[in-house]
This record gives C-alpha cells, structure tokens and sequence, in this order.
C-alpha cells in the first residue's frame, strides 16, 4: 500500500507532538510494509527533527512561483529618539494603507485566505495526484483543508487527531474567523474515516463528519517495572520535573512555580525543573527571581534525551490549560513518577485517575495541597508511580501500530 501522510506545515523543523506522531506513523507504516512519503509545504529550509527510517521519502513540495499575498506588519518605535518615532509613524501610516488596499481587493481578510488557500490547493492536487497513493493521512484538519478546497479526490483520506477535535475547526483555543470555521468544517467531509485519541472524543466532532471513526491513543515509550524510577532511595536532592513548550497560555508553568514557590521553604531538600524552550522563558524567569528562587527552580532548554531527565526525577507536575493527549505526561506516568494535573484540562483528565496514579487539581489551591502531600510522602509517590506505569502499558507502540494497519485496511475497503 501506497500511503502518503500529509503536514502542511512545521513538519520541516519541527520538533511538537504532532510531528513526534507523524515521524512515528512514517516509521511504523514503512517497517509493516508500506511505502511511505510525507509531503509539507514550507518556505523554509531545514530536516526532520527525529529520527526517519531511510525507506520514508519527505518532500517538500513549496514552489515559490505560487506568490501568496501577505499584508506588511506593522510595527511601533520602543526608543526615545523623536526622529525616528516620527518616521516609524510615517512609515506605519503608509503600511496601514497599502495592507487596506489589499484588504479591500480581496474582499476582506477571509477573501484574502481563500485566494492564498486556492492557489496551494491547486499545487496540493497536481502532486497528489502524480503520487497516486492508495490512502491519505493528514495530520490536521488545516492540512485537510489544505488538499481539498475545491478539490475532489477518489482516494480514501483519513486524518489523524492530535487533540481534542473542537480544537481544530472551533474558536475555543484562538481566534477564528466564521468564515473560517465553516471551510474547515467542510473539510471534515471529504474523510473516509478519522482517528480520534479517546472514546469521549467522539462527542467533539462536528456533524460534517460521516466517516469511519477510531480510538487510537498516542504511543507511550515502555519500560520493565525493574527500571522505573525506586522512590524508596534516599537522596540529597529530589526533583519535580516539567517537560514542555514554554507556553503559558497552554503549558501554564508558571502555576507550577506558584506552587513550588508557596511550600519551598517547608521542603529545603526539593527543587523544580523545567525541561523544553518557548516565548515564556523570561516570563517565567522573571517569577522565580520575584520569588528569590534561582538556585532551587531551574529552566534547562531542550533535551534530546527526556528519558534520563525523568529517570532522575520524583514528582511530574503538568498544570496545561489544555492538552489532546500529554505525550509528555504519559512518558512520566511510563517511567514511575506520580503526575499531578488540573482536572479541567482535555487529555490530562483523561491520563491522570485521581487518587490512584496521580492527582487532578480543581484549583491553584489545590495544586499546591497535593504537591506538598506527594513531596512529603515517599511511599505515597511510589504507590502511584507504579499505578501509573501499569496504567499506560496498554499505549505499546507494536499495539498502536496495529490498530493503525487495521483502520487503514478497513478504510481501505469501505
């Protein structure tokens, strides 16, 4: 079987969950016997960020005679020099009118969208279909949408969900345009099947959809009960651990700061550890200087190697906002350390059963009572730590990648 993964963007580079998975199905699809190619469409240069196997075909398929229209940004003087404020000024007003001219050609933003849109959709089908794939898998419905504004394939596609599904043609997380919503709700027609990570999922999808649908979790490294981390061993220094995207807006670390910062000095033996870049990191910097808490709340950057960051570790906090699954939380629980989330969060509530591998906050409140109530309690932590791991076995990947070969087959010959 021909099979052909499409994301549109940020596969070149990229280093998120969506392009984990992507890279895993590449791989997995390809040892089962498929011949794999992901396709994207980025302006950039640049390679995969992990690992493909060398029979996995990535092409870019960007052509820069297809101009898209982009409006100028806009931008204000930050300096005290009088001069250059005014010509900043100047220069914003002129912007402003020609970005206004372009609005007004195309109709608006919305028109602007569609007319960039139509002209990758054209390029998108013309590849399409001199690849001649036997099924489609987008990593997204704007990917989705990507391949079939105005176009129609006989092709089986099936788009894999790397979150909520709401999340992807809704408002709920960012701003949308109505316009918008509606063609990436149209979108969802054109699917034979889709694959959803939990069976509450469900629920989410809009009622454009009329395919095939599958629970398929993410898959979750495994390790033998001998390797997990010994919460029984006395140590000098004992950590908890955030592996994520700087975000605050989804990640929310600085409520695991706030946390931290309110039982610090009760618990003189403990330190926080962030593990992972993003825009925040002077944000969040400047709450742990605010709470003098420099040589006990630290923010490392990235790490190729999460495993052995975890390994060391005694407690994963994960405050997000919200999550589709929570590779990163899920990889914690794998290892043996008790999870701690907020209880409103997609995906996490989902992972974490409350009382049993972990604890699911209501409130900020609350994060901090069941952290200090982890930090004192060596044998509570190694309780749930071993629930945990147990919990996740079932996200082996040989299982995932056979419900996989299993929903292609199917989709195959609905």
């Amino acid at each position: 079987m021909k099979v052909l993964l499409i994301q549109h963007h940020n596969f070149l580079n990229g280093s998120g969950g969506t392009e984990k998975i992507c890279t895993f199905l590449a791989n997995g699809l390809s040892e089962s016997g498929h011949l794999v190619e992901i396709a994207t469409c980025q302006n950039i240069d640049g390679m995969p960020v992990f690992p493909l196997n060398d029979q996995v075909k990535v092409t870019n398929i960007f052509d820069k005679n297809i101009f898209q229209i982009e409006l100028k940004p806009t931008f204000n003087y930050k300096g005290f020099n009088p001069v250059k404020w005014l010509l900043y000024k100047i220069r914003k007003k002129r912007v402003k009118k020609q970005n206004k001219e372009i609005l007004k050609k195309f109709g608006g933003k919305d028109g602007l969208f569609e007319y960039n849109l139509r002209l990758r959709a054209k390029r998108w089908k013309s590849y399409i279909d001199s690849q001649k794939p036997d099924i489609i898998i987008t990593m997204s419905i704007s990917s989705l949408l990507e391949i079939t504004f105005e176009n129609e394939y006989e092709i089986p596609i099936i788009n894999s969900v790397n979150g909520r599904p709401d999340y992807d043609y809704s408002d709920i997380l960012w701003y949308r345009s109505p316009s918008e919503m509606t063609l990436l709700k149209n979108a969802y027609r054109h699917l034979t099947g889709i694959q959803v990570l939990f069976e509450s999922y469900k629920e989410f999808l809009p009622e454009t959809f009329n395919g095939k649908t599958q629970v398929i979790p993410n898959p979750v490294p495994q390790f033998k009960k001998q390797d997990i981390v010994n919460h029984n061993k006395t140590k000098e220094i004992y950590k908890i651990i955030n592996i994520g995207t700087l975000a605050s807006d989804c990640k929310q670390q600085h409520l695991a700061i706030e946390a931290f910062a309110a039982v610090a000095e009760k618990y003189p033996e403990w330190e926080l550890h962030f593990w992972g870049e993003g825009n925040d990191f002077n944000f969040l910097n400047n709450k742990i200087r605010m709470h003098q808490l420099q040589k006990r709340i630290f923010l490392n950057g990235f790490t190729n190697d999460p495993v052995s960051k975890l390994k060391e570790a005694d407690i994963f906090i994960f405050p997000s906002k919200y999550e589709g699954f929570g590779l990163a939380l899920a990889e914690g629980m794998s290892i043996g350390l008790p999870v701690l989330g907020l209880a409103t969060c997609s995906g996490v509530n989902e992972l974490i059963r409350h009382n049993v591998s972990g604890f699911l906050a209501k409130d900020d409140n609350e994060l901090k009572l069941y952290l200090a109530k982890l930090m004192q309690n060596a044998s509570l932590r190694s309780e749930m730590g071993e629930n945990g791991h147990s919990e996740v076995m079932e996200f082996d990947a040989d299982n995932i990648l056979n419900k996989w070969n299993s929903f292609l087959n199917e989709c195959i010959n609905y």
